[in-house]
């Protein structure tokens, strides 16, 4: 299970919800972390309204362990027009009549700058060729110009909001501390695409 807490949304978010007795809407806002404190308060654990290892295992869900070695994360975008909003289940989607097996990204980053779970970290993800088993992926949604351009598809813009900057530098800074030995690199680093839009090596190099 993933680590969890206020601004997360999908199927983990559910789950716990359900754990706690919750209305298990998928949002982790501020009556999920209000119950979750009050759980960790009960058990004797750090209340910091965050749901890691030992809340998980207090909750009666034993983590999978990650026993990947990940010394990778890279940065992407969906590729989709400037101002539009696509959720983890549209990417989901796309991925599948793809071909694939579920959504490619570990954690996409809306508009909003909420964080949302694709594909458990433990999972090796389906999103940069020749890297997928060795790193973790957070993708951004947009990338594109707007629709109005007619030729939008084939163009990168870097149309990350401020929110979405933001939570990209605070996840990506979790993800540091959680794989040290990571390095940040865009997909462009590794593929002839303008993915993620900017240069996510250059920028995230001191993180």
């Amino acid at each position: 299970m993933s680590t969890l807490k206020k601004g997360c949304k999908g199927e983990e978010v559910k789950a716990l919800q359900k754990r706690l007795n919750l209305m298990a809407d998928g949002v982790f806002g501020p009556l999920t972390e209000e119950a979750v404190k009050e759980f960790q308060k009960s058990y004797g654990l750090i209340v910091d309204g965050v749901v890691g290892n030992s809340t998980w295992r207090a909750l009666g869900v034993v983590p999978v362990a990650n026993k990947r070695y990940v010394d990778e994360i890279i940065v992407h975008c969906t590729a989709t027009p400037e101002g539009e909003d696509f959720t983890v289940d549209q990417i989901r989607k796309m991925h599948l009549a793809r071909g694939f097996s579920d959504i490619g990204y570990h954690y996409v980053i809306y508009r909003d700058g909420s964080v949302h779970v694709g594909r458990s970290e433990a999972v090796a993800g389906a999103h940069t060729t020749g890297h997928n088993t060795r790193s973790i992926s957070v993708c951004y949604v947009g990338g594109c110009p707007a629709r109005s351009d007619k030729a939008w598809m084939n163009k990168g813009k870097d149309t990350r909001t401020q929110a979405q900057r933001v939570t990209l530098v605070k996840l990506l800074k979790e993800l540091r501390r959680k794989y040290p030995n990571a390095k940040i690199y865009g997909h462009r680093d590794f593929a002839n695409k303008a993915c993620p839009s900017f240069d996510a090596k250059k920028e995230y190099n001191d993180l």
